[in-house]
């Protein structure tokens, strides 16, 4: 399962983390307030951009063996299983998070799945319809761009339901993922939240760099300019689906180095925590040997 190129690599220093645990640092709990926010802190690490490089690289070769781990125990029958959920604004990063952090892994042990507005048989169905269908199987890494948390995100926002509709979302989705915990889930939510003033130079630099007209998109701005209703709606997702069980996690990401590092270290201490163990041989070892030895 695991990538060759990365047996035996040694590891760099990461004496910039600061000794928080990132899951501590960034976790909501009751009364967090989003507006405080400063989204150029990097909370749990000390380093600047070129140690947060090192740090990144440095642990890519541990998550890749975790990974191969949990993947393992899932041939062999396990249940454990990871699901990321990845949520921001637009150019908020989460396309690096895919490509610098769940590109560190095997794609065999990943299920990634960027959902984007649903389509009308999705619609012709409950909204937790498309998400289920999408969940990880046993040993893998199931990875969201956006997720359920649309359903009451850009729905409030562009009133796409009556209010009465997408406010009872809330309690089933706070069901749902306790329903996937007793699963054997390990959930990890997280919002990467940039500044208005960055996503404005983000989006500024697709238009001045013929490389990245294909990221742009006019809807971009569309939603841009309705910035204030969406911190209010993500405040409301905060203050009520971040239970002890299922907190979410809040990545200031106006660095785009940090918040990969920060998403990067927040999937490493939830798999640590798994306590993730090898299979032991279903067949007589020794027996093998010698057949081998034989043939």
């Amino acid at each position: 399962m695991g990538k060759k190129g990365k047996k035996g690599k040694k590891k760099k220093s990461t004496s910039a983390a600061s000794g928080t645990p990132f899951s501590d640092a960034l976790r909501v709990g009751e009364g967090y307030v989003l507006a405080d926010l400063d989204t150029r802190r990097t909370p749990a690490f000390d380093g600047d951009k070129s140690d947060g490089v090192d740090a990144l690289l440095a642990a890519d070769g541990e998550l890749d063996g975790l990974q191969e781990r949990l993947y393992a125990e899932g041939t062999a029958g396990g249940s454990k299983r990871v699901l990321l959920v990845i949520q921001g604004m637009d150019t908020a990063g989460k396309g690096g998070i895919m490509r610098h952090v769940v590109g560190s892994v095997d794609p065999q042990g990943v299920d990634l799945t960027a959902f984007k507005a649903p389509t009308e048989e999705e619609l012709a169905h409950p909204f937790l319809w498309r998400i289920r269908k999408a969940l990880p199987g046993p040993g893998k890494i199931g990875v969201f761009d956006r997720s359920h948390y649309e359903d009451v995100l850009v729905v409030a926002v562009n009133d796409l339901v009556p209010p009465a509709q997408w406010k009872r979302r809330f309690s089933t989705i706070n069901d749902f993922e306790q329903e996937l915990i007793e699963d054997g889930t390990t959930l990890i939510k997280v919002v990467l939240q940039i500044s208005k003033e960055e996503q404005g130079e983000r989006l500024a630099e697709r238009l001045d760099r013929p490389d990245k007209y294909w990221k742009y998109n006019p809807g971009d701005v569309t939603e841009r300019e309705k910035w204030a209703d969406y911190q209010v709606a993500y405040q409301e997702v905060l203050d009520k689906c971040s239970p002890a069980s299922a907190p979410f996690y809040v990545v200031p990401a106006d660095r785009k180095w940090y918040a990969r590092l920060a998403v990067q270290q927040l999937l490493l201490e939830h798999l640590r925590a798994m306590d993730l163990t090898w299979p032991e041989a279903d067949f007589d070892i020794e027996v093998e040997k010698e057949r081998l030895a034989n043939s």
